[in-house]
């Protein structure tokens, strides 16, 4: 028996932070995000799936939509972590002249000094690979992974691929 199963969508990506007003800031100053709601009171659900939640902030800019999530009581640590979170976010540009000023921005940011980083590694080079996809690679001021990438318009997406025989 075959079912069709309804058409999935991302609606948002929960990143969590030790320092909100930090994460506002940066996610503002480097994709240009705009918080749209924020909530300091939680239902028991969302208590028991995470500790020591103090505030919630949507922020959103073309068509990404951010949760960050504060949570207090934690210990904040500067380098890697051994628990699991995932892995990275990737956000498309529309050129390559797109993605060198996202990098240019990201390095602005960084040697402004206006932000904390529990990680300082610095973003890797713009990377092309065999199909012409560019891509560079990045940490948020949490310490998580962002991939930036620009898709030519020869690249085809693994749906578009026509069958094999």
């Amino acid at each position: 028996m075959t079912s069709t199963l309804p058409p999935a969508r991302l609606h948002h990506i929960g990143v969590q932070t030790f320092d909100l007003d930090n994460s506002l800031a940066w996610y503002r100053d480097f994709l240009g995000c705009r918080p749209t709601w924020t909530a300091e009171t939680f239902s028991d659900l969302t208590v028991s799936r995470l500790p020591g939640v103090s505030r919630i902030t949507e922020i959103v800019t073309d068509g990404i939509r951010l949760h960050l999530i504060e949570r207090t009581g934690r210990e904040r640590r500067h380098g890697p972590e051994d628990r699991v979170q995932f892995q990275h976010l990737c956000i498309a540009v529309d050129s390559p002249e797109d993605l060198r000023a996202k990098l240019a921005l990201w390095h602005e940011l960084y040697a402004s000094g206006a932000y904390e980083f529990l990680r300082t590694d610095p973003p890797t080079e713009i990377v092309t690979d065999a199909e012409g996809v560019r891509s560079f690679y990045c940490f948020d001021v949490n310490g998580l992974e962002i991939e930036f990438t620009y898709l030519p318009t020869t690249y085809l997406p693994t749906d578009d691929l026509p069958e094999s025989a």
